[in-house]
């Protein structure tokens, strides 16, 4: 059994409505950690990551997509695919299942993308994910390892399948309304975000005003978002959007900003008194918190602006 290490998440702090819990939950989240078009190699950098995510041993792991290097023309053949998932899965997800640690991903553009072309890499994605369940207590669960949802000490987490831009498929809007009918607060996750934060990405978002309306509808406080290669602790309207940077290749930088956003990963600690902190750490020891104040104090695009959140009151 692996003990807990003390750690300081001092980076900000959040008041939201939540349930009564009895201890902290620790969340970390990753994204986009694949390399070259095709590559079955991880940088040294991924080991370490995942080395110092178990040392911290949280309650949840999840990943914002982008976790193989698909989504190419000419299409990748089937083993070239597998052979990726398989050196996925001992870099990432054999360590976090041997550490005890419950794994929840969600689809990227590169793992199974819903455009036309990409249907295989689609089904592999949802062959390889299927007997790799976490053990939580799923809350919808036909369409995972897609859309799907789990409750953990009184907070709902939802998988959103946004692998396209612009709005969500399917009944995944109904979905949420439905969950939100529990009256537990939400948190969702999906590889494309809901508004824009790097440079050169600008409209590769979900981009959906009514979307954003169920979250405030439906009890969602956070969307945790990847494909951006920048982190951002954004806030609007009651609801925080925070963009990972990516452990793989091709960091980005924020609009606003000169500087490529470090490889990192997020650390969410939500409190039993309401609250819950964010801090992210960079590599390449990944002991080091980023200084929210290095960050642009907020992000504008023509539909949104997030403040960055610990300047909001």
């Amino acid at each position: 059994m692996i003990r807990k290490r003390s750690i300081t998440v001092a980076a900000f702090v959040w008041t939201v409505v939540l349930a009564c819990k009895a201890a902290a939950l620790d969340v970390i989240v990753i994204s986009d950690l694949n390399g070259s078009y095709g590559s079955v190699k991880y940088d040294a950098r991924i080991e370490k990551a995942i080395k110092r995510i178990i040392e911290i041993d949280p309650d949840l792991v999840i990943s914002t997509g982008d976790m193989v290097a698909g989504q190419r023309i000419p299409n990748l053949s089937d083993k070239q695919v597998r052979e990726m998932w398989k050196a996925f899965h001992m870099a990432v997800s054999d360590p976090l299942e041997a550490a005890g640690i419950p794994f929840a991903v969600t689809p990227g553009n590169h793992d199974a993308s819903a455009y036309r072309g990409f249907e295989r890499e689609r089904k592999i994605y949802a062959e390889e994910w299927g007997p790799r369940k976490p053990n939580v207590n799923f809350l919808m669960s036909d369409d995972y390892p897609f859309f799907y949802a789990f409750e953990m000490q009184g907070i709902t987490f939802a998988s959103l399948d946004a692998t396209t831009l612009g709005p969500l498929s399917g009944d995944q809007p109904d979905q949420l309304v439905q969950l939100g009918a529990g009256g537990d607060p939400i948190v969702t996750f999906s590889h494309l975000p809901l508004w824009p934060f790097a440079i050169q990405r600008e409209r590769e978002i979900i981009g959906d005003p009514t979307l954003e309306r169920i979250y405030l509808q439906s009890g969602v406080v956070l969307h945790l978002s990847g494909h951006h290669h920048a982190f951002y602790p954004g806030w609007k309207d009651g609801v925080a959007y925070v963009s990972q940077a990516c452990l793989g290749g091709g960091p980005r930088r924020l609009i606003g900003d000169r500087a490529r956003s470090p490889h990192s990963f997020t650390h969410v600690t939500f409190q039993p008194n309401g609250e819950f902190g964010i801090a992210v750490y960079r590599g390449p020891d990944f002991e080091r918190s980023v200084d929210f104040k290095s960050l642009p104090k907020e992000i504008r695009s023509p539909n949104a602006v997030l403040k960055r959140l610990d300047l909001v009151k």
